[in-house]
């Protein structure tokens, strides 16, 4: 192919693109959740679905996927068409800590996705069920190393955030509990409220009002500093475990290969509808703090995230046995 003819080609893709994205969208779209309805993943995708359907003008339809700590739903969005009508929520578990303790993990976290937007970040906690024998940190820890083996705790699914974080939790104290992984955090709330399973390491919006209704007990938070919406309850940091307090993400992205033109549409709608100030109350209410950055942004930090996980992994010698 001579340079002419290359040049011609690139114009006319470049041309095609621009032609797509002004068109786009003329559907509705699909944003997947890869977890079970009732967690703080599918809470934040119903915040953002509606505003974000208004700002392109068509409506954004939510779809639950849960299973295999987020890869299940994670792999779907990796197998569609890059057009822009089939999106996906990007979360720590399946973006950082699934594909960093699984080597089968179906698709690379990197490579196989286009980031848009990250909308927020929230802090984890753990927490008990009322009846559980201790329901401050330092009596928690106590007790547990009591008990070795006896109690149980809960998860979203093996290789998720909360389960990756328990378990570096278990190596930093040597304490022994049992893992129990569900299909998604909303099953996991529902037993520990129900005293199924003891405890739960969940992030902070779907747990957060049962804290509240005080069907469960907070013990200790995964957060830069206290909490103003658990003024009494300590930061891992405070308890000496620093390297437990690291937040969670949900964003947005879609399968690689979206045009850059769509990418920056979709971003530029979502960050015009998380400056609704209704929009940033319903998210910030639920403890996360909205984010709203880049593609760019976004992608660096998908990149820092599973390299830090990685090392967690190697350092912790955590596997998925």
């Amino acid at each position: 192919m001579s340079q002419r003819n290359r040049w011609l080609g690139l114009t006319l893709a470049l041309a095609s693109s621009v032609v797509m994205a002004q068109a786009y969208p003329t559907k509705p779209i699909k944003l997947l959740v890869p977890f079970a309805a009732g967690g703080t993943t599918d809470i934040i995708a119903r915040v953002i679905a509606e505003p974000l359907g208004k700002e392109l003008g068509q409506v954004v339809v939510v779809e639950n996927r849960g299973g295999g700590g987020g890869a299940i739903g994670a792999l779907e969005t990796a197998r569609q068409k890059p057009d822009g009508y089939n999106l996906g929520i990007a979360t720590l578990s399946s973006m950082a800590t699934n594909p960093a303790i699984n080597p089968k993990t179906p698709y690379d976290p990197i490579k196989d996705f286009t980031p848009i937007i990250n909308i927020a970040a929230t802090p984890n906690v753990i927490a008990v069920n009322p009846k559980f024998p201790a329901t401050d940190y330092k009596s928690f820890e106590a007790y547990l190393k009591k008990n070795p083996g006896k109690y149980s705790y809960g998860s979203s699914g093996t290789g998720g955030v909360q389960h990756m974080l328990m378990e570096l939790y278990k190596s930093l104290t040597q304490i022994d509990m049992v893992h129990v992984p569900y299909r998604g955090a909303g099953p996991a709330l529902n037993d520990a409220v129900a005293g199924q399973i003891p405890m739960v390491l969940d992030n902070l919006p779907s747990a957060l009002p049962f804290i509240k209704d005080k069907r469960l007990v907070a013990i200790a938070v995964a957060a830069p500093q206290r909490l103003a919406v658990l003024p009494d309850v300590p930061t891992f940091k405070e308890v000496g475990l620093e390297q437990v307090n690291r937040m969670a993400f949900y964003g947005i992205l879609g399968p690689k290969g979206m045009p850059k033109e769509l990418v920056d549409k979709i971003n530029a709608a979502t960050r015009k509808a998380l400056q609704d100030p209704a929009v940033r109350k319903r998210i910030e209410d639920t403890g996360s703090l909205v984010v709203a950055n880049s593609p760019e942004e976004f992608a660096a930090e998908l990149k820092n995230e599973l390299a830090v996980y990685k090392e967690v992994v190697a350092k912790q010698k955590l596997t998925l046995d």
